[in-house]
């Protein structure tokens, strides 16, 4: 039998995949990039609360607490507007490859959230990072905006995966959830009323913004139960038996089995010059030798 972790990096995989495909939902779905995130939290809210209910789970937490779990809320809600605002600007592959810089982004700032030193191979694998983008910089710039969106998701993805590294060992994976999310959707919320009420139509609440078509709203099902719900639930529970390195290097496998799916869908539209796939290699493999070296420092520390 598998031990517990074991099984955990496996069902983490099983996320991920499922992380792949929200890429290409949200190049299916047809709204904003800030409609979307505002539909796909406030559905997920209402479905983690069922799960929450039914499973009778206690919602009830100290305000330091809450104030920890808003600030992730909205650092979570702003990964998903860029995440989505760089997929609408650009496409699925671009958005995927700079997304796996989060890594990097989570071994700078790993030793300040947990108080360590800096690994000296983790400035060399940073700027071999450094080196991938640049490549992806110069042969893809038609997507710079696209590209420049993608560095903050995967920036902002690193700042929320430290925070529930924290917080997910020691409460509740659906409580954490609820919180989060409902407080993401109501950062949104008030952002689009304050543009209602100032005038910005195109970034408010108007007719239009509730007039979705069938296919949108079966879409954002999909989006807010499986890949959002559960899938949400799911990282934060893994998050109790595994580091948040692990996490983030597991999450970086999300670019491949996108870019494959998107490939499968959409087809010539993904196809990137080769240039692109060399500066994506190299952040991909960046991120693999990082994991492969880390993991050998903990099994000679453990050996001695």
């Amino acid at each position: 039998m598998p031990d517990v972790k074991f099984k955990n990096y496996l069902h983490l995989h099983f996320i991920v995949f499922i992380w792949g495909f929200t890429a290409i939902l949200g190049e299916l779905i047809t709204i904003e990039a800030l409609s979307l995130v505002w539909y796909r939290m406030l559905m997920a809210s209402g479905f983690v609360l069922l799960f929450v209910l039914l499973k009778k789970v206690s919602l009830r937490i100290s305000i330091k607490l809450f104030f920890h779990l808003c600030v992730a809320g909205l650092i979570i809600a702003l990964h998903w507007i860029t995440f989505f605002g760089a997929i609408k600007v650009s496409n699925v592959s671009i958005t995927l490859a700079i997304l796996s810089s989060g890594a990097f982004f989570t071994s700078l700032l790993e030793p300040i959230f947990y108080k360590r030193k800096l690994i000296w191979y983790e400035v060399v694998f940073g700027i071999m990072v450094i080196v991938g983008l640049y490549i992806i910089f110069n042969v893809e710039g038609d997507y710079t905006l696209g590209i420049i969106y993608a560095l903050c998701s995967a920036f902002l993805s690193s700042v929320f995966s430290l925070i529930n590294g924290k917080i997910a060992q020691k409460y509740n994976a659906s409580m954490i959830s609820f919180y989060e999310l409902a407080s993401g959707v109501g950062f949104v919320t008030i952002y689009l009323l304050i543009m209602t009420i100032i005038g910005q139509g195109a970034e408010g609440f108007s007719a239009g913004f509730f007039h979705l078509s069938t296919s949108d709203w079966l879409l954002l099902l999909v989006l807010a139960s499986v890949c959002t719900a559960y899938a949400f639930i799911g990282s934060v529970h893994v998050m109790k038996y595994l580091s948040p390195y692990t996490v983030m290097l597991t999450i970086n496998m999300e670019p491949v089995y996108g870019i494959v799916l998107a490939f499968l869908i959409f087809g010539d539209s993904e196809k990137m010059n080769p240039g692109f796939y060399y500066g994506a290699l190299i952040i991909l493999g960046t991120v693999i030798l990082n994991g492969i070296f880390k993991n050998m420092k903990k099994t000679k520390r453990q050996s001695s």
